[in-house]
């Protein structure tokens, strides 16, 4: 029996997708990379914005009716698929129950109780990508994903040593450490992430560490150890702080729990002590609340930061979230905000 995975969104995603390659391996499936050549169909699917939600149900659709398709990943808890052509559906914390789906024992599995998962198999030989918690302590406005992956869950310091040692061993020369925001990693089991990063630095071996997504309130608390960290040669000198927004009352309504300064400071201090350090930042284009001038906010401070990398995401409403509720902007004023702010990112490429 062959399946092919076909894996959407995050690292968060990928990490799931090679945990369910391991798990079909070990029980005999083979691993395909052509839709045509697979019986079965697995979709990891991606739900934080509209039309990554729109890609995969296109996909979905694309699929002949002859094959066994199951979804898994974050839209299933996010929007109903139902009406789709699907043989099952599995959420973020179902991964390791994906043969009771093949094997017909059910066709919906949800769950509350996150997973601790083994790897089994990596899709990349020089890359081991390590996910350090499930979920997050935010509430933010807009964001469909909590739905799917729930409240903080981290795992423990000595389960993502020894995963990293595993990976070093088979040859990995990069680690990404992900989840849905490091930042708050381990706050739910009384230690942190730089406690983390300090027992990582102590592997032995040659690799280096690339530190995915800390949301700015969490890079501001930590901002001192996490700098001392930073100068680590095994640390990779990039650094990826979502502010989105530079107005501190479109913050405000979108339940960040920072503001333009907080972030700042905490770009001044990493600039400060690493020159060549590459700052990566998202903003949303089009917030419902977002008026012209907090819009012009946004571009000040982009214009004022330079981030080397620039996530630029065209406001979409995701059901369920609160901006859902509110009143929308038109998508002509969204799409022409996205213009203005991809026409600056490419000016400031320029000047690099």
């Amino acid at each position: 029996m062959k399946i092919f995975i076909k894996t959407f969104g995050c690292q968060a995603n990928y990490a799931d997708s090679e945990v369910l390659a391991g798990i079909l391996v070990e029980n005999k499936f083979k691993l395909t990379n052509s839709t045509k050549d697979a019986n079965i169909i697995i979709v990891m699917s991606c739900g934080v914005k509209q039309p990554t939600q729109s890609h995969v149900i296109s996909f979905i659709k694309s699929i002949p009716k002859t094959k066994k398709i199951y979804v898994g990943g974050c839209l299933p808890k996010i929007i109903n698929l139902n009406n789709l052509n699907i043989d099952g559906l599995f959420d973020t914390n179902s991964i390791t129950k994906i043969l009771e789906l093949i094997n017909k024992k059910h066709r919906i599995l949800f769950s509350d109780k996150k997973e601790s998962r083994i790897l089994k198999k990596r899709i990349r030989k020089d890359i081991g990508i390590v996910i350090i918690s499930q979920g997050c302590q935010g509430n933010c406005t807009y964001c469909g994903t909590k739905f799917a992956r729930g409240n903080l869950k981290s795992y423990t310091i000595n389960k993502i040593k020894k995963e990293i040692q595993n990976f070093v061993k088979q040859g990995c020369k990069t680690i990404h450490l992900s989840s849905q925001d490091n930042g708050c990693y381990g706050l739910d089991i009384k230690t942190n992430l730089p406690n983390l990063l300090e027992e990582i630095i102590k592997i032995k071996g040659d690799f280096k560490i690339r530190i995915g997504m800390i949301n700015p309130e969490y890079a501001l608390k930590f901002l001192k150890p996490l700098i001392k960290i930073y100068k680590n040669e095994k640390i990779i000198k990039f650094i990826h702080i979502p502010v989105q927004s530079g107005s501190n009352k479109v913050l405000k309504e979108m339940q960040r729990k920072y503001n333009v300064n907080d972030f700042k400071k905490i770009i001044k201090a990493f600039r400060k002590e690493f020159p060549n350090i590459s700052i990566s930042t998202d903003i949303i284009a089009g917030y419902p609340t977002e008026t012209e001038k907090d819009f012009q906010d946004t571009l000040n401070l982009l214009k004022e930061i330079k981030p080397e990398v620039l996530n630029i995401s065209k406001f979409s409403s995701i059901q369920k979230t609160k901006a859902s509720k509110l009143k929308q902007l038109t998508s002509q004023v969204i799409k022409q905000r996205s213009v203005e702010i991809n026409s600056l990112k490419n000016q400031l490429k320029k000047n690099f």
